[in-house]
């Protein structure tokens, strides 16, 4: 099982840096190799994870989530923070201590080797049925080597770093505040492409059906078993009232290296037969207890709360205090997320305040002692003295500059603009960015091409001269002879990465009128998007404002001609795998381009979409030609290709 995940790892990064990054990272004949080594262990272990490269699980919208009655009542676990209770609560018993993992509890339904359902917690008695997301969670086994029935709990979980990717990428209106609400909104959606590109993370903490097998009275080994299977199960270990307080210990040294959240432990007895004749309360199982740890509090005093302009004009409060120790650290600053809570703390400068950490990681206020209220809402914007207005959000009441021309805004989408994928301005850093914009030198991107106009001050600025001033223009300059995807993409529009652009200029046949007049149904209909990205897009050019820079940007360039052929259209709708070494092209790359330029479109796996796979050893055994024949997809050389296009 290692061996199968680890294969995977390599062949997916494989996969992302030849098509997102340009780069071979491994020969053909060592991912060939590679893949076929693990389709072999596939089949001799009977587990299929749904990250596998062997696989492709297509995406799928529902109109709403059906509620399901669970089979059998999901309670709570009562809780404590003292280590002695956990203690007492052992007595003679051997008892499993894991991570309380900090996401949102999932039960999974297998019969026949298959997942057949995948339900959330909902009340404990209802829930409701995310089966088409569970399908593309990063590591669930869509298929396992035990065909009986099988139903077991675990916790949905999104890692801190997928967290702060996924929010960064989010409108200031759509931002969560930590990994559990995130996880929680992405396993709930209807549209399993925004499940599946979250990198939601399913991890068993327990095995519900009885299964045929001795597991010798044990839990532990239930759970190993599952790992056998292909599960990723919660980090545990066997304690007993001897040694379960240098476990909490040692657990609690662990946390700030946890990939994911956690808001305690649980502590259940090993043994199943024992616990089974415990029974439960109405509330809780008897065999369970969770145990939180005491969260260190320290008092302090505010000093100051700062509002922070983000690039879609929300301010973002944070509190910053007079600096206390906590869990180690020393800390003097907590966000406070949003104005309601600003508001409830009922803050104001000099108030006594507690502080602490949410799961021992995220500094947070507890409570306001004193509780003046006496803080005043901004009716500027700290970064341009704009005004203030109050929005309505999600999870409650934000502060916004109203003023589109704020500094902190616009220097973040020319940072963007000038980004390598975009216009690819060498040389132009956010720094730079940040002293044009104080200057009034840019108040937009479009005002990068009038620079010329401001070089007398540029030379005499500090840290500048007439050689870095012509090296500027000099790039800016170069930047002007671009690719119309690459202009998309630094236009910034939500969700719109380099990949997306592509498929969006070649669907509107490199026409930027076409695009910006396209309805959202012809957006959604383009391979490869689907309702998130093409709202995106369909926003993003509602806006008259948009649609009137970016016309004022394509003024200055010089838009490449449209990729050769691309009228003519040849291969639209076709779908293209290709493998091995090319002969008359530089590389596979060279080769990929010129069948998008005529339309057609590349991926990395041969799938039931697949229209042709490109191997000048049409006869080899590789990977991809065996998915080929099994798939029923026609496999052509070079020249075969080169006829097919007339070339």
């Amino acid at each position: 099982m290692r061996r199968m995940k680890e294969l995977i790892r390599l062949l997916n990064e494989a996969s992302k840096s030849y098509y997102q990054d340009n780069e071979d990272i491994m020969s053909d004949m060592e991912y060939d190799k590679f893949y076929d080594e693990l389709v072999t262990l596939e089949k001799e272990s009977g587990v299929v994870l749904s990250d596998s490269p062997t696989i492709k699980v297509g995406y799928e919208v529902l109109g709403n989530l059906e509620k399901v009655r669970h089979e059998s009542k999901m309670l709570s676990l009562d809780k404590t923070k003292e280590v002695d209770k956990l203690k007492d609560f052992l007595k003679n018993q051997k008892g499993i201590l894991s991570w309380k993992l900090d996401g949102l509890t999932i039960v999974l339904k297998y019969e026949k080797g298959q997942l057949v359902q995948a339900l959330t917690r909902g009340n404990g008695e209802v829930g409701e049925d995310i089966t088409h997301n569970a399908r593309v969670f990063k590591n669930i086994p869509l298929k396992i080597n035990y065909f009986g029935e099988l139903t077991l709990r675990g916790e949905a979980v999104i890692s801190f770093k997928d967290f702060q990717r996924i929010n960064e990428s989010l409108d200031e209106n759509e931002k969560y505040k930590n990994p559990r609400n995130l996880c929680s909104g992405t396993v709930r959606q209807l549209n399993s492409e925004i499940a599946s590109k979250r990198n939601v993370c399913f991890i068993a903490f327990s095995l519900v059906s009885s299964v045929d097998f001795d597991f010798k009275d044990s839990k532990y080994e239930k759970m190993k078993w599952l790992e056998k299977l292909g599960f990723q199960i919660v980090e545990s270990r066997i304690v007993t009232s001897d040694d379960v307080e240098k476990a909490v210990y040692d657990f609690e040294k662990n946390i700030s290296l946890n990939d994911f959240a956690s808001d305690g432990l649980v502590l259940t007895y090993d043994s199943v037969e024992f616990s089974r004749s415990l029974g439960t309360t109405a509330k809780f199982p008897r065999d369970s207890i969770a145990f939180k740890w005491k969260d260190e509090i320290a008092e302090t005093v505010l000093t100051d709360i700062i509002w922070n302009t983000s690039r879609t004009g929300l301010i973002n409060p944070i509190a910053v205090f007079k600096p206390v120790e906590l869990e180690g650290t020393t800390v003097n600053k907590a966000s406070l997320h949003n104005l309601s809570i600003v508001e409830n703390l009922c803050l104001g400068i000099g108030d006594k305040i507690t502080v602490y950490k949410a799961n021992m990681i995220i500094p947070q206020i507890a409570e306001n002692l004193t509780k003046s209220g006496t803080f005043k809402i901004p009716a500027e914007c700290a970064v341009c003295g704009g005004e203030t207005e109050i929005v309505k959000m999600k999870d409650g009441k934000a502060l916004k500059c109203v003023n589109p021309n704020c500094e902190a805004q616009v220097v973040l989408e020319i940072v963007h603009y000038s980004s390598r994928d975009a216009l690819n301005i060498e040389g132009f850093s956010e720094a730079t960015a940040e002293r044009f914009v104080r200057k009034g030198f840019i108040k937009n991107y479009t005002d990068l091409y009038n620079l010329s106009d401001f070089k007398d001050e540029i030379v005499s600025m500090e840290g500048f001269g007439e050689k870095s001033y012509s090296n500027l223009i000099d790039a800016v300059e170069k930047s002007k002879d671009t690719a119309l995807e690459n202009f998309i993409y630094g236009l910034g529009i939500n969700n719109v990465g380099l990949s997306n652009a592509k498929l969006l200029c070649g669907n509107f046949e490199y026409d930027f009128d076409k695009i910006v007049k396209a309805s959202f149904e012809e957006l959604v209909d383009i391979d490869g998007f689907g309702e998130v990205i093409a709202a995106s897009v369909k926003k993003y050019f509602k806006n008259d404002e948009n649609i009137s820079l970016a016309k004022k940007a394509l003024s200055f360039l010089r838009i490449k001609s449209v990729p050769r052929n691309h009228e003519k259209q040849l291969l639209a709708g076709k779908v293209f795998v290709i493998t091995g070494d090319v002969n008359h092209y530089k590389n596979r790359k060279e080769l990929q381009k010129e069948i998008e330029s005529f339309g057609g479109r590349v991926t990395s796996s041969v799938t039931g979409k697949t229209s042709y796979l490109i191997n000048n050893d049409v006869l080899s055994n590789s990977s991809k030609n065996k998915k080929a024949k099994e798939l029923g997809v026609e496999i052509i050389n070079e020249e075969q290709y080169i006829d097919m296009i007339g070339k």
